[in-house]
């Protein structure tokens, strides 16, 4: 379903990076994932500005075990269904936007949930344990995890090199050990990738404008991160 009503203008779509409702595992888990390429974006609002709608990247869309698609995005320390976001200031799922045409849409794109359906049906995979890794796909919108340092003060930005999911249904945002790195480029299920989540220092995701302004020592953004990473 598409709506021109209501389509936010560019000036108040603002590119922000920031999990609620506990529906039966068992049917709702995540069994299979496909890459989002055309630059479809998840919008949601908070309570803070009301009258304003923010907008996050799509990573991938995901299928869940009885047959519902939904895209996915980071979204503070983990991958999620946009329908899952729980922003600290309320936040709540919008719909889907195109930001090419300008169209909001809250069902899966059709093309999507056909690419889901049949590698499902093609590759029936019957995992053998929940750790078990189901796909690997790269990242595609310039994701980085941060995380803690020794010095309480500073922190390590690296870029997410891909996403797994697992039999049990989650996914992991896949970080390179230049330790380990034995052949260049580093291609998924390369031996040197670990789980971002897995690691003990490991705080949050995210995409590349906010990774990119922390870079340049934005202000804004070195303040917003210090709040975040205070205990």
């Amino acid at each position: 379903m598409k709506t021109q009503a209501n389509t936010p203008s560019n000036n108040n779509v603002v590119y922000l990076f920031s999990g609620n409702s506990h529906m039966g595992f068992a049917e709702n888990k995540i069994t299979r994932i496909c890459p989002e390429l055309d630059g479809l974006e998840m919008l949601y609002t908070n309570d803070s500005t009301p009258d304003k709608l923010f907008s996050l990247k799509i990573v991938c869309w995901g299928l869940r075990e009885n047959g519902e698609v939904e895209g996915m995005v980071p979204w503070l320390n983990k991958i999620i269904p946009c329908s899952e976001i729980n922003d600290p200031l309320n936040g709540s799922w919008e719909g889907y936007r195109d930001p090419g045409i300008d169209d909001i849409f809250y069902e899966a794109p059709k093309h999507k949930t056909l690419e889901l359906e049949t590698a499902a049906e093609y590759y029936k995979f019957v995992p053998g344990g929940d750790d078990e890794i189901i796909q690997e796909i790269p990242d595609s919108i310039g994701t980085h995890a941060v995380l803690a340092t020794d010095q309480s003060e500073r922190f390590m930005l690296i870029e997410v090199t891909s996403w797994r999911l697992l039999a049990d249904g989650t996914v992991q945002g896949m970080l390179v050990d230049e330790s380990k790195v034995e052949t260049t480029p580093v291609l998924l299920g390369d031996a040197s990738l670990y789980s971002a989540q897995s690691h003990p220092s490991f705080k949050y995701f995210f995409q590349h404008r906010i990774a990119n302004k922390i870079k340049e020592q934005d202000p804004e953004a070195l303040a917003a991160i210090s709040l975040l990473m205070d205990p």
